[in-house]
């Protein structure tokens, strides 16, 4: 047996408690930063192994879950009544749960947590664990599993969720002896937030979760093949800072890396200090507010002409926290073909995968662009700032022949682009826009202007069709004071909408735009362009013509949000402004949209960034390179 502890044991156990709470929520873990109202347990404690759970999840600062229960996770929600410091939120679909998660951890910056129960519960958790993933989104899973001895028996609702997931989370444990569930879910926050964020699962089995253990938060946390690093090398940052102060044509290209390190107010300074034109992928919008002089925009397959053509012309890419991924490269081998690659990233697997770095920089950002800064000064000081006169010249030209816009559509129906221009406009940069995938996510990308980080929140790396409205639940149950809208295609509306009774039961009013061309709009545009026309199945029938299945204004009225139906340009304003001052329950607004509408400027899958497309059979006319 356990002698009773001396004060000083006592004393020493606390400030170890402590030591390892700070650390957490130094690296956003848990959603409070002030001090606990209680006191500080001491000691061990006889608990069941759920309210082990619960009360390491109290530990860590966790505020909020997103869940729904089952058999093998029922223990656990009896002792999550008892919490004064959880508040969960019972969702109507796992995937909408998970994705209120990501939404959550997205707009706070902090871990998002979802819960389900073993077999089909946990593997409803699959599509936002692997969208968690690819999007470098710190979020924890936990799932209930049948009993440790029935694991591997085929046993009613079991599934191997942890063999499921192993290749799209950062880590996932297994556990079914109790007493590991405090450092277990210790480690599990401290995992998915540092380093590269992302998802990780803890699968704990029923048995686990009813026997007694006894309850005894980790002193410390022990991670021995665990450390990322975070410092860069000085010899790195330096070769760096001498090809950003010699470039004649450079571009910065900023991915969504800096938004989840917290490093755009240093990105700012940077990109003041270089005088370089800079880029904002889809996951990076807001990194740079797109009112800077000196944001060429989004670059990729529907990137802005000038941000797709500097890259084309770069003779240096100071690539932060980007993948080089498909989207925004185009035809891989014609990618930047002028450019040297500096190439930052806290994940050193990132570095040299698709294209070739001639500076690689491992490192946190924060830290890479705040040993940058000083470094690049030093070299302004000692040789002057580059010539970059020429090249802005260019550059403004292209943003002068090449602007932004839309044609409006001639069969009598709303403008999208218009549509959500609007929503941007009126809402401001204060708002919160989540998005669907598709037309209505690019739109929303390039009609919307971001001012700062965490306003826009989407699917950037799998593309999660249905991921809006609930991402938009959990971004507003984190953000309560902000205006939080989804913006959303019928086709992705009709895949989690049953998440608008969770946030009208919950009391979160969040406002649903539905860009409702009644298509799968983007699947239609590339039918027009490259299959003759031929529209095979993508017709939904939601909005045009006498049928409207389902109606999404009585849709709306069955779920006890406001519904709302526009078909006329002139009320689009009028719409809008209802929605924003209606603040004690969700909206939902049926904008009856063209469904020809395009999205524009294009460059089409596996061809070459050169060859982008302004519209439909418009090219820039510029050199191409061999």
């Amino acid at each position: 047996m356990t002698g009773t502890p001396t004060p000083a044991q006592i004393a020493a156990r606390a400030e170890a408690r402590d030591q390892v709470r700070t650390e957490l929520r130094s690296r956003g873990v848990g959603g409070r930063t002030e001090p606990e109202a209680a006191a500080p347990r001491v000691g061990p404690e006889e608990v069941t192994g759920a309210q082990s759970i619960v009360r390491s999840l109290e530990e860590v600062g966790a505020d909020t879950v997103f869940g729904i229960p089952g058999g093998a996770i029922l223990p656990l929600y009896d002792p999550l009544m008892d919490s004064a410091k959880l508040r969960h939120i019972l969702v109507r679909h796992e995937q909408g749960g998970g994705h209120a998660a990501s939404g959550y951890a997205h707009a706070t910056g902090r871990v998002g947590v979802t819960m389900a129960t073993s077999g089909p519960g946990a593997t409803n958790l699959v599509t936002p664990i692997a969208d968690a993933h690819m999007d470098s989104i710190p979020l924890v899973a936990i799932t209930g599993q049948v009993a440790s001895s029935s694991i591997g028996t085929d046993a009613f609702q079991e599934a191997d969720i942890v063999g499921i997931t192993l290749p799209i989370t950062k880590h996932n444990f297994l556990v079914t002896d109790p007493a590991e569930i405090p450092r277990t879910i210790a480690e599990a926050f401290h995992i998915a937030s540092t380093g590269r964020p992302g998802p990780v699962l803890v699968d704990i089995s029923k048995s686990a979760m009813q026997a007694r253990t006894t309850f005894s938060w980790p002193q410390e946390l022990q991670l021995p093949g665990y450390h990322p690093v975070t410092k860069p090398h000085s010899k790195q940052i330096r070769e760096a800072a001498k090809l950003l102060a010699t470039a004649r044509r450079p571009v910065l290209y900023v991915g969504g890396g800096v938004i989840r390190s917290g490093a755009a107010d240093l990105l700012r300074q940077l990109v003041d200090l270089s005088g370089a034109p800079v880029v904002t992928t889809l996951m990076a919008r807001g990194a740079v507010p797109d009112s800077h002089p000196q944001h060429l925009g989004m670059p990729g397959m529907h990137g802005t002409v000038p941000a797709v053509a500097a890259l084309q012309k770069a003779d240096l890419v100071f690539a932060l926290g980007a993948r080089f991924d498909d989207r925004v490269t185009g035809k891989l081998s014609s990618f930047a073909p002028l450019a040297a690659i500096v190439h930052a990233d806290i994940d050193p697997a990132e570095i040299g995968k698709n294209r070739e770095a001639d500076v690689p920089i491992v490192g946190d950002l924060r830290e890479v662009i705040g040993d940058l800064l000083p470094e690049l000064a030093r070299e302004h000081e000692a040789h002057g700032k580059p010539d970059v006169e020429g090249w802005w010249r260019q550059l403004d030209e292209w943003r002068r022949t090449y602007p932004r816009g839309f044609t409006q559509p001639e069969d009598g129906h709303l403008s999208p682009q218009h549509v959500i221009q609007r929503i941007g406009d009126l809402t401001g940069p204060d708002g919160i826009y989540v998005a669907g995938v598709g037309q209505h996510q690019m739109w929303a990308a390039q009609f919307i202007s971001y001012e700062r980080p965490n306003t826009w929140i989407n699917s950037g790396g799998l593309g999660t069709m249905g991921y809006s409205v609930p991402a938009a639940m959990g971004a507003k149950v984190g953000m309560p004071d902000r205006t939080v809208w989804a913006i959303d295609g019928d086709g992705c509306f009709q895949m989690t909408n049953q998440e608008l009774a969770t946030c009208t039961i919950n009391d979160i009013p969040i406002k649903v735009a539905v860009i409702n061309n009644s298509s799968l709009g983007m699947v239609r545009q590339w039918q027009t362009l490259f299959y003759e026309s031929r529209y095979s199945n993508t017709d939904l029938h939601t909005g045009h013509g006498t049928m409207r299945v389902p109606d999404f204004v009585k849709l709306a009225d069955a779920y006890g949000c406001e519904g709302i139906r526009v078909e006329r340009a002139s009320d689009v304003d009028a719409a809008i402004k209802r929605a924003n001052e209606i603040d004690d329950r969700p909206v939902v607004v049926d904008f009856t949209v063209s469904r020809d509408a395009m999205v524009w400027p294009m460059v089409a899958a596996g061809v070459s960034n050169d060859d982008i497309q302004y519209a439909r059979g418009i090219s820039p006319a510029w050199e191409r390179e061999d």
